[in-house]
């Protein structure tokens, strides 16, 4: 009876023990039925509406009761239940505690393969299978957990849910199949119900504002990318990689300004990132996330594409027509901070499962979000198993992890006091390191076409090492400092840059100290600072230059590129999600020649190989560094293990050379086969020639030079020829 009242009154842990079938005093069988402002029930047959009998009232209203007859074998049945005039079936969950309880084999890579909304069949009769929906989720700390939904008019007291003591609570509910509505109730261990939760391993969340989650049916989706997916292992730190950093909701809009679908953007997107010759494309974050303003980067549903822009299937078709056309796909993952909206994970059964329960180590002040807590296996589990869950069902090609610094550092954006040192007295959150490298060795185990690049902003050692080096066994790093320095140097008006030369050959001091990208991204064109183009100095004319030559000049440096969108089109308002990119400066000649000068780099690197050497001392060589009274640079870039390399040469003044003399690796001839200064550009058109013989003239430390004519705000590149 102290079950039943749990039952009644929605405290129940176990309801399998009280509700269904169960042995009574007279070595039979009692069926106990719960349903509350019920009028009738009565008990059919399985596959039939035959009926077996009529339940009686118990003593408490709600609870029906029903002596199974001793002559039927037969023990699974349907339930008619009445309410006044209106009447309709189900088949009682609580006769299926096999389909309930039984998971699979649990790894923690594919948790999402035990918890969850997973549709499965009960068989009865060893012949009638009964589809439903298992359900499953963590909350060990709940006093009780049901499940609601459109199935149940979102009543609490209809489904409660079992936990065998491992903190998972299950209950599989038949006929509840693809497309049903439902959250979580939980009520919490000081009794309180609390706000209906989001599953968290849901595969589809509503928008505002409802925010339910979805069931779906199992990945049934056709892929075509079977080129891709086999394509073979290659030394991906010799590949060149050139990334275009999407966020999906304003790359584009509709003429009545709603953004564009997954299908859409498949049509429009993607042959366009082939057209401008990119490798890769990066999506800030898809998971589906509550708050349009967050970009992405405060999610709720960690394993549901947003349903903003089409189903999870439609994204699966997105994937799949980028990796037909061969591009990769990375996407923004964020395991360092959640938000604290009810329905998702903050304070998820009552207690502080998700997040680190003391605020100086578990709220992020920054953000105002909360920080998951790398010290308990769950939360580990969970975070791998999400990151594996793109990668094997969605064929996402690399993640890119947001804020690692924030989880690197226990004192990060936060004052003296504010903050609990570990238990060595320092400022190192050593269980988040440790979750850090088993992702990356899950990860690169599991998926060896996949990456790892790490948002990284200090000087942590060993970023991009693997972890059997004592690193954290990223695929790469962002390099930070190679953007603040940069910009920070192209920003300036060109009469200063002279005293600012450092700003630029820093960079290449701990070049391959890490494996790098180099980032121009979305954080650097919001929050006030502007569009690349206005941070350029100087009249309209001198502003283009600019960017075209530190465009250039980035290609040409060692390092991944990554561009956010917009950057190549020069837009002069900076970045917001809510409204297009300024599609229509192309027809203005500054704008276009921007974008050419993007597609044509983008293509160049692809075909060049000695620009591909990325992360090796030997494919890089300094010529001239410190002319800091014209700020120029010049550099080779060279092919592995070979003679052939590039020569590279930057003009950050406005005014031009017409005889500057520049030492060679090697004599032959050196042609011409980059220049931003070309009128199809845009640019000057400055007469340069197209090939320069080497003569014995020695000069930077080589016994061979030419003169070359430097044009205004520029950088250009030979190629050199032996003959």
């Amino acid at each position: 009876m102290d079950l039943l009242n749990d039952v009644i009154n929605a405290r129940c842990s176990d309801p399998f023990k009280c509700l269904g079938l169960k042995p009574n005093q007279d070595k039979g069988l009692t069926l106990t039925v719960w349903r509350p402002d019920a009028t009738k029930v009565e008990v059919l047959k399985i596959d039939s509406d035959k009926i077996i009998g009529t339940m009686t009232t118990g003593q408490n209203g709600g609870i029906f009761l029903f002596d199974w007859p001793k002559k039927r074998t037969q023990t699974h049945y349907r339930l008619r239940i009445h309410y006044g005039d209106s009447q309709f079936t189900i088949v009682d969950p609580y006769q299926f505690p096999e389909a309930t309880f039984s998971d699979p084999e649990n790894h923690s890579a594919t948790l999402y393969h035990k918890e969850g909304a997973i549709i499965r069949s009960a068989t009865v009769n060893n012949k009638l299978a009964i589809r439903g929906t298992r359900f499953a989720v963590y909350a060990p700390a709940a006093r009780s957990v049901s499940v609601v939904g459109d199935f149940n008019s979102w009543d609490g007291r209809l489904h409660p849910m079992s936990s065998n003591g491992d903190g998972v609570w299950r209950l599989f509910i038949p006929d509840v199949v693809e497309g049903a509505r439902y959250k979580y109730e939980i009520r919490a261990a000081n009794d309180d119900i609390l706000p209906h939760r989001t599953d968290p391993f849901a595969k589809t969340i509503e928008q505002f504002p409802s925010f339910a989650s979805v069931v779906c049916a199992q990945n049934s989706y056709t892929w075509q990318d079977k080129d891709w997916t086999e394509r073979p292992i290659v030394d991906i730190y010799e590949q060149p990689m050139s990334i275009y950093e999407v966020h999906l909701g304003s790359w584009r809009k509709k003429a009545d300004g709603d953004a564009l679908s997954y299908l859409e953007l498949k049509e429009q997107l993607v042959p366009y990132i082939v057209d401008m010759g990119y490798t890769h494309v990066e999506l800030l974050p898809v998971m589906e996330f509550p708050f349009d303003g967050s970009w992405g980067y405060q999610p709720i549903g960690l394993f549901a594409p947003t349903s903003r822009y089409g189903t999870a299937d439609e994204f699966r078709e997105l994937v799949d027509a980028f990796h037909q056309a061969g591009i990769g796909v990375i996407m923004d993952w964020v395991p360092a901070h959640f938000p604290t909206d009810s329905h998702g994970l903050a304070s998820f059964d009552g207690s502080k499962q998700y997040e680190y329960p003391d605020p100086k180590k578990g709220w992020h002040t920054e953000w105002n979000s909360l920080i998951y807590d790398f010290g308990k296996d769950h939360v580990v589990d969970y975070l791998i198993s999400n990151a594996n869950y793109w990668l094997d069902e969605f064929h996402i090609d690399g993640l890119r992890v947001d804020a690692v610094a924030s989880m690197l550092y226990l004192n990060y954006s936060r004052k003296e006091g504010e903050w609990i040192p570990n238990v060595d007295g320092g400022n190192h959150n050593y269980e988040a390191i440790d979750f850090l490298r088993r992702l990356n060795e899950t990860i690169y185990l599991n998926h060896p076409r996949c990456f790892t690049a790490a948002e990284e902003s200090t000087a942590f050692p060993g970023v991009s090492k693997p972890t059997y080096m004592d690193g954290l066994g990223f695929g790469f790093k962002w390099n930070m400092g190679w953007m603040n320095d940069s910009l920070s140097y192209i920003s300036k008006d060109p009469i200063y840059r002279q005293h600012h030369q450092g700003d630029l050959t820093f960079s290449m001091v701990y070049a391959y100290d890490e494996q790098f990208i180099l980032p121009l991204s979305h954080d650097e064109v919001v929050h006030g600072k502007g569009s690349m183009i206005t941070k350029m100095p100087g009249d309209a004319w001198q502003k283009f230059a600019n960017l075209r030559a530190f465009t250039s000049y980035m290609y040409f440096h060692p390092g991944k590129k990554l561009n956010f969108m917009g950057n190549e089109l020069a837009q002069g308002q900076e970045w917001s999600h809510e409204r297009s990119l300024d599609w229509h400066l192309l027809d203005v000649d500054y704008h276009q020649g921007q974008q050419q000068v993007t597609k044509t780099l983008n293509h160049l690197y692809q075909t060049e190989a000695a620009l591909q050497l990325d992360h090796l001392p030997s494919g890089f060589e300094w010529i001239s560094l410190d002319d800091s009274t014209n700020s120029t640079l010049a550099f080779v870039r060279r092919e592995k293990e070979s003679a052939e390399h590039i020569l590279v040469l930057v003009n950050f003044t406005p005014t031009p050379h017409g005889n500057y003399r520049i030492g060679t690796p090697q004599a032959g001839r050196y042609e011409l086969i980059f220049n931003s200064d070309e009128t199809r550009f845009s640019g000057s058109g400055y007469p340069v020639e197209t090939s320069y013989k080497t003569t014995n003239q020695a000069s930077h430390g080589k016994e061979q030079s030419i003169e070359v004519k430097l044009p205004p705000l520029s950088t250009i590149a030979f190629k050199w020829h032996a003959k």
